[in-house]
């Protein structure tokens, strides 16, 4: 009995680990969705838990915003296009980064076209 309780403990502890993250670190320094260890400023994090994190990013017009995918694939398509607007995100990302300038004041609305349950706003002043 206390040999199946080791090794089912030793599964248990195993299985918490892979799915935590570790340190939640997609290559920009965040925390993949964690209040505690919030992404670097400028950072749009695509988290495991599907939700981009933060939800609304405010930026002053010519700032780079980095998009940060971690282990789960995902990608960016904003919703309306203008002369504008960034280029999408397109494709299956995962462990990447990838930057996109805003030129212009305004509010840039873009969902995740994979997890369409994703959705994200990033506000340009």
């Amino acid at each position: 009995m206390s040999r199946n309780f080791t090794i089912n403990g030793a599964a248990t502890v195993l299985a918490l680990a892979a799915c935590t993250g570790g340190t939640g670190t997609y290559g920009g320094g965040g925390g993949g969705g964690n209040p505690n260890n919030p992404p670097a400023p400028g950072t749009v994090e695509a988290t495991p838990s599907l939700a981009f994190t933060p939800n609304s990013l405010t930026v002053n017009h010519g700032d780079n915003v980095t998009f940060a995918f971690g282990s789960v694939p995902h990608n960016v398509a904003f919703d309306n296009r203008d002369a504008n607007t960034p280029a999408d995100i397109p494709g299956v990302n995962a462990s990447v980064t990838v930057q996109r300038v805003f030129s212009a004041p305004g509010t840039y609305r873009y969902h995740c076209t994979i997890h369409p349950v994703m959705r994200g706003t990033v506000v340009v002043q």
